[in-house]
């Protein structure tokens, strides 16, 4: 979503003011090849969604989780493989079902006869980068264990509790077509979701050059046979970084200047999510926080050490946007989430030009 041609002029005006002005040195070149290097190695396996790679990466560099939202087939779980190789993370996909338990994704006790002691099996959550693929498909009791993980980082099996590595993402899917056997995610739960994308489907170009690359992969022979190569095959073992590297890019982004005019805009969308009179579930200071995480994230990716309310217009979307809820009224007007958002950011970026003309 945009929220309009003057919103963003607006901004790249407030990046030249001394208000938004570099603090204290430029990004650290390293962590801009890193991050140069990341993108490279999966625009190679996938092509186009810049924007969700984007996504991943502030989820990477904050240490929240997203929530990608799409229909199947457009690379959501190719993506998340790609990403982890390229980075040197740890992978593992977790297929939700209405019989799926929370022992399936966390661990259990097992008896091991040979000792006749119980010994634990840690499950698939063990990981760096946890793809929860259609997690509406799984029961509530199952949700709830897997976001009581995400929110504290540990997870208790028998009388134990175990941290989770780190560093920890889940990248959840939900399929926004298909309704039979789901079971919608509470807003509580959403609000734990640092960011929520919306994918949809490639450009005409895109999707050709989709198809140019399929048709190159050939077959790979396997025994006394052959199988049809698939994208994943194209997928190496050999990163181009490693988490060290990742580390400093977490590092770089607390290193990013936030001035006290972003954070009056923050706190001005967040307020008019709570005052809107067709909105009847406004966002809850996590917002804020989630606003504020992503924005410096996303400016150090495009190279910068200071935010821009550019970052607030780009980000609000997949921020607030599964925050909110509107209310019966406005749901009988035809009033729409992404429309009311968008008169919220046109109020704040008219309310910025104004200030900037005082």
């Amino acid at each position: 979503m945009s929220s309009g041609s003057t919103n963003h002029d607006a901004a790249r005006d407030d990046a030249r003011l001394a208000d938004f002005a570099s603090t204290d040195g430029a990004v650290p070149e390293e962590t801009l090849q890193f991050i140069a290097d990341v993108r490279a190695r999966v625009g190679q396996i996938v092509v186009g969604q810049d924007v969700v790679v984007e996504r991943l990466l502030i989820a990477l560099f904050t240490g929240g989780h997203v929530l990608l939202q799409g229909v199947p087939g457009i690379a959501k779980t190719l993506l998340a493989s790609t990403l982890s190789h390229a980075i040197d993370l740890e992978f593992a996909r977790v297929q939700f079902t209405i019989d799926l338990l929370p022992s399936d994704i966390l661990g259990s006790e097992v008896l091991d006869q040979s000792t006749n002691r119980f010994r634990i099996d840690k499950g698939p959550i063990f990981t760096n980068l946890l793809l929860a693929d259609e997690i509406n498909r799984a029961a509530p009791k199952v949700q709830g264990a897997l976001l009581e993980a995400m929110q504290e980082r540990k997870v208790t099996i028998g009388k134990e509790t175990f941290k989770l590595p780190t560093p920890f993402l889940v990248i959840a899917t939900q399929n926004p077509v298909e309704q039979a056997g789901t079971f919608d995610l509470p807003e509580a739960q959403l609000d734990r979701f640092m960011l929520c994308h919306r994918l949809d489907y490639p450009k005409p170009d895109e999707e050709k050059e989709v198809l140019r690359r399929n048709m190159k992969l050939g077959v790979r022979r396997e025994d006394r046979g052959a199988i049809a190569r698939t994208e994943f095959d194209m997928i190496t073992d050999e990163p181009v970084g490693s988490t060290d590297q990742l580390v400093s890019a977490m590092e770089a982004v607390h290193g990013v200047h936030v001035s006290e005019t972003f954070l009056d805009h923050v706190i001005a969308l967040v307020a008019q999510t709570r005052e809107h009179p067709a909105l009847e579930l406004g966002a809850s200071p996590r917002a804020g926080i989630a606003l504020l995480k992503s924005a410096r994230a996303r400016a150090l990716i495009h190279g910068r050490d200071y935010v821009v309310p550019e970052d607030l217009f780009a980000l609000a979307e997949d921020v607030i946007l599964h925050r909110i809820r509107l209310n019966y009224e406005a749901l009988a007007d035809g009033r729409t989430g992404p429309g009311v958002l968008e008169e919220m950011l046109r109020e704040i970026g008219t309310a910025a030009k104004k200030a900037r003309l005082v």
